[in-house]
């Protein structure tokens, strides 16, 4: 088919956020987790976003005959907080994939940095997340994207290893110099996976933009919007419109207008035939790659500089992250012994936005990690962490060791 492809994917999240766990609970207290902080932000977020927004793109579908289409990722740690304490938000997504408008996307279950920590974890978190999709949705999924988007070489053979027709990435200049963001690519080294791109400036515009009235081009409409896309080369073969799932409601208050926007975003775009909806899957398969494409090095979506620096950033990052990995062993072996609730927790607590709280950047970025970190500051968060899993670490230890005490 002819025409431009636009892939509209939202990403789904929430971690398991760890309570004001001190130096005294260490050894005394097995209880890591804010349960009840969670609990209340998985239902006001629910209420804000989830809820209308799955219940907005499922009118669309219907609107529109199937002609509108979208995808989403939703990580294991949100699947589980929506089943335990927002169920109505997993029903409205379940509603969603039933159109048969809406591509179910994997990633790691607990979105976690497992890709740089060990490769046999991030197998599994892969594999695990599948699996879990399938069972709830009934889609196995075809389309991976790692953990905020990262891609490198290593991250692509795996993908293509594990099976995925299509992998999306960030669209980042450092990355594709002058090659466009529109062009469907093949990983250097692979053989058959595709490369889907996010066109960040067009999905920022909607993700970050779109309520700051100090932007140039505020207000943001859908026919305004319809006309920048109209802009985009004849030749273009698809447009990545990539953002979280959170941006309507939650990110963006229903007060600024985003429903309204994304209500009618659509239409404009279908009309006149240039451009179609197309999910990730369906577009790698139906778009030939147009080249190769080198990835020396990790590339995100987070932050100015689009690499691993919110994460990594800085020596309390760094060592947090390889004392969460040193401590995998004796989990694993815990877990053989029957001890599969220490794996668990070790698990939520691989999730990327532990070590995301204690990033200590300045201007926009550091705005934007204050706003989603439930702590005082970067260096509370460390402390937090750092208490907990030294915590898990004993038990984790104590565990592995007990089918040799008992054998003995």
């Amino acid at each position: 088919m002819s025409g431009t492809a636009i892939v509209l994917y939202f990403h789904v999240h929430q971690p398991f956020r760890l309570r004001r766990y001190s130096w005294f609970d260490v050894g005394r207290q097995p209880h890591h987790f804010d349960d009840g902080g969670n609990a209340e932000i998985v239902r006001r977020v629910a209420e804000r976003c989830y809820v209308p927004m799955t219940s907005l793109l499922t009118a669309l579908a219907k609107e529109h005959e199937g002609r509108f289409r979208c995808a989403f990722s939703i990580t294991s740690t949100v699947l589980e907080q929506m089943s335990r304490w927002a169920p109505d938000a997993l029903d409205g997504f379940l509603r969603l994939v039933d159109t048969g408008c809406a591509e179910v996307v994997s990633e790691t279950s607990h979105h976690s940095l497992a890709f740089l920590g060990d490769e046999d974890e991030f197998r599994a978190q892969i594999e695990a997340q599948s699996d879990r999709l399938e069972a709830t949705f009934g889609q196995r999924p075809v389309t991976f994207r790692n953990t905020e988007l990262i891609i490198d070489a290593n991250v692509a053979r795996i993908a293509e290893e594990l099976g995925f027709r299509a992998l999306l990435g960030e669209g980042a200049d450092h990355l594709l110099g002058w090659l466009p963001t529109s062009d469907v690519y093949r990983p250097h080294g692979t053989e058959r996976l595709k490369l889907l791109l996010r066109n960040y400036r067009f999905s920022d515009d909607i993700a970050f933009r779109f309520s700051n009235r100090g932007w140039e081009e505020w207000p943001l409409s859908a026919a305004k919007f319809s006309r920048w896309m109209h802009e985009v080369a004849e030749d273009a073969r698809q447009v990545g419109l990539f953002m979280d799932f959170e941006t309507a409601g939650e990110h963006q208050w229903e007060e600024t207008g985003i429903f309204e926007f994304m209500r009618h975003m659509p239409g404009p775009l279908l009309d006149g035939g240039r451009f179609r909806f197309l999910t990730p899957g369906e577009a790698a398969a139906e778009i030939p790659a147009e080249r190769d494409l080198e990835l020396p090095f990790a590339v995100s979506w987070a932050d100015a500089e689009r690499d691993l620096s919110a994460w990594l950033g800085n020596p309390m990052q760094r060592a947090a992250h390889a004392a969460l990995y040193d401590i995998l062993p004796d989990v694993r072996r815990a877990a053989a012994g029957g001890r599969t609730d220490l794996l668990e927790a070790w698990r939520k607590m691989s999730t990327s936005d532990h070590v995301y709280y204690m990033a200590t950047k300045g201007w926009t970025d550091g705005e934007v990690h204050e706003y989603f970190s439930p702590f005082d500051s970067p260096h509370a968060a460390h402390v937090t962490f750092m208490n907990a899993l030294d915590d898990l670490a004993r038990r984790a230890a104590s565990a592995a060791r007990e089918p040799a005490a008992a054998v003995s």
